[in-house]
């Protein structure tokens, strides 16, 4: 049973990621869809704000909610609660802190108010892979990984991915 609870863990984890990578990319469009003519604006607006609520309430909420119930039925049949465990849901906690944000920007977006830039948007983007990587190191490393060496290597990929970032964006520039 064990096997099949986390085989179903896994897979909501992976559409519930999908969603919360390309619903920032929608933001992003959506808001550079903002500073277009009239006419092109309304239809961008519309076929984006489509695209939103069936993404973000087809996909991803659904998701969210299965992972939060096969997470915490693994961690029962599991029996036992491990120190890797606790630090990994602290992650997930944060995930889930994210998924809110996201779901604020959604519903601002959808009065047409834009509070933040693209490239904010972009950068926003990618904190779903920081939690990512972290997450799933945690999940297959387990107890051979030191709490020190994970803190300096999630710190050196953020680093690495703020300097993919940059470099992104003056790409785009030229």
């Amino acid at each position: 049973m064990y096997l099949y609870i986390k085989a179903l863990h896994i897979i909501f984890i992976v559409t519930w990621f999908a969603g919360l990578f390309y619903m920032p990319r929608l933001f992003v469009y959506n808001t550079e869809a903002h500073e277009k003519a009239e006419a092109e604006r309304k239809i961008l607006h519309r076929q984006f704000e489509m695209m939103m609520k069936r993404l973000w309430f087809g996909i991803t909420w659904p998701s969210a909610i299965l992972t939060l119930v096969f997470g915490p039925w693994m961690w029962y049949l599991l029996g036992t609660f491990p120190q890797w465990l606790m630090i990994k849901v602290c992650f997930v906690v944060g995930l889930y802190l994210y998924h809110f944000s996201l779901h604020a920007i959604y519903k601002q977006e959808l009065r047409g108010i834009f509070r933040y830039s693209s490239q904010q948007l972009r950068i926003w983007n990618e904190v779903a892979t920081i939690f990512l990587v972290a997450i799933v190191m945690l999940a297959v490393v387990k107890q051979n990984m030191s709490v020190v060496w994970g803190i300096v290597g999630l710190v050196f990929f953020i680093l690495l991915l703020v300097s993919a970032i940059r470099i992104y964006k003056l790409v785009r520039k030229k």
